[in-house]
């Protein structure tokens, strides 16, 4: 039925046999209307993350949701009603998601930890969870977190967050709370963005409807979200030219995960140097309190890049071929996508943020759908549509949480991998036809003309 409503037509016959003719705002409405029912099955089905009802429900949320970008590419402009209908709607499962509980080792678990040992005076990148000497400072929300043999690979923003939120509120429900509280602040400031930039209102509905980011925020609770609300506040500086402030809130956003330092590139001659010199200074003062010895805390990331992966097929190739430096070329891919995003535009568009990230991911060791929450806020132009494809192609890699619980391992299965970045790949090779055929298409009209 969603698919007929989303026919270039927008008609459906009703139980008289006659025609009835769909507007935009009505087909909106219809699928959202949908997605909420889609994620509302979703939630009932929780507890078996990644199992068939789960997955199947997760799937049609994200067919729906492409369905409704599609809605949004021919619109110029919908009623102020449908973009407030379509919040509240986003809220509604927003509420239905958080109120779940967290699975026994989410990540969320070790925010609260960390946040905890900071309180209580001990040092999260030196401290191990399953230290026997440790044990009393567990509570029943961190006694069974993730990878307890190793120390927190956080960097000090992530962990100053968690001290933040753990003060007011020790457990995970808090935490999810305030990652919420991120991604409706996210919202406001795309507002103004789309407002700014002179965009239809309604692409604030791309990011609040995406099926990722309820599932990532609300339900599992991932910091991430932390660091793309200050990725876009220092975009939307950087439009303004509000110098300081970009530079400040990109500093920030590296402090949470270090992902956007790909986009440095972009900030080159948009910022001043002094402003640059501060915030680097800001940065490090940052990771003072986790000074051991005087020497920089990384805890376990050097850990995680060596030996975790997850839905790594771009890495996987890299690594058979060139071990030595598959590490590094994520942030190299990265960085020169920049660059050259950079070079080739003065403006500073959505796509540029969106674009070096994604590359990065793409050849990355570990690619949880979680990470994908950083592209969110940018993905409201017809460039970033494999991308817009991916966070949803990325849904049946959920299904490794199902597979772990039946003794199997904890891999990404070949089909799923094809369909995954086969999607984007195919979505990719479309746009990138079109623009050639573009303007040889503009040449022959040229050529008639004369």
């Amino acid at each position: 039925m969603v698919e007929r409503l989303a026919t270039c037509s927008g008609t459906i016959p009703n139980s008289h046999g006659e025609t009835v003719k769909f507007t935009p705002s009505g087909r909106v409405y219809v699928l959202g209307a949908c997605l909420c029912v889609a994620l509302a099955i979703c939630s009932r089905n929780w507890a078996d993350r990644g199992g068939p009802p789960f997955i199947a429900s997760l799937a049609v949320a994200g067919i729906v949701y492409l369905l409704a970008i599609r809605e949004f590419f021919s619109a110029s402009r919908l009623p102020r009603r449908v973009v407030v209908i379509g919040l509240l709607l986003a809220a509604l499962w927003h509420v239905a998601f958080l109120r779940l509980p967290t699975g026994v080792d989410d990540d969320i678990h070790r925010y609260v930890w960390d946040g905890r040992l900071q309180r209580l005076g001990y040092n999260p990148y030196v401290v191990i969870p399953s230290d026997p000497a440790v044990r009393e400072l567990h509570t029943n929300e961190t006694r069974g977190l993730n990878n307890p043999n190793l120390p927190s690979p956080y960097p000090a923003g992530a962990q100053l967050f968690f001290r933040a939120v753990t003060a007011i509120g020790e457990s995970t429900f808090a935490l999810k709370v305030a990652f919420v509280i991120c991604d409706f602040a996210i919202i406001l400031v795309l507002l103004y963005v789309l407002r700014d930039e002179e965009r239809g209102a309604h692409w604030v509905l791309a990011y609040a409807w995406n099926p990722l980011l309820v599932i990532e925020v609300a339900g599992s609770g991932h910091i991430d979200i932390v660091g793309a609300l200050l990725l876009l506040l220092s975009f939307a500086a950087l439009r303004r030219r509000w110098r300081p402030m970009a530079a400040l809130a990109f500093g920030l956003a590296v402090s949470v995960k270090f992902l956007p330092i790909v986009l440095l590139p972009l900030y080159w001659k948009r910022v001043r140097v002094r402003d640059a010199v501060v915030v680097a200074a800001v940065v490090g003062f940052l990771y003072v309190p986790f000074l051991d010895h005087t020497r920089i805390p990384i805890g376990s990331l050097i850990t995680y890049v060596q030996t975790f992966r997850f839905n790594d097929l771009v890495f996987a190739k890299l690594e058979q071929v060139a071990p030595q430096i598959a590490a590094g070329l994520p942030v190299l891919v990265g960085f020169l996508m920049a660059t050259w995003l950079r070079r080739a535009s003065p403006e500073c568009s959505p796509q540029a943020f969106a674009w070096p990230m994604a590359a990065s991911l793409l050849c990355a060791p570990v690619v949880y759908p979680w990470y994908l929450l950083w592209l969110l806020p940018f993905l409201w132009s017809g460039s970033t549509l494999p991308i817009i494809i991916w966070t949803v192609s990325i849904i049946p890699t959920y299904v490794v949480w199902h597979l772990r619980t039946l003794g199997r391992p904890w891999s990404v299965p070949g089909w799923i991998l094809l369909l995954e970045y086969g999607s984007v790949a195919t979505a990719g090779a479309i746009i990138a036809v079109r623009r050639f055929r573009r303007p040889a298409a503009s040449r022959r009209l040229v050529d008639q003309a004369r």
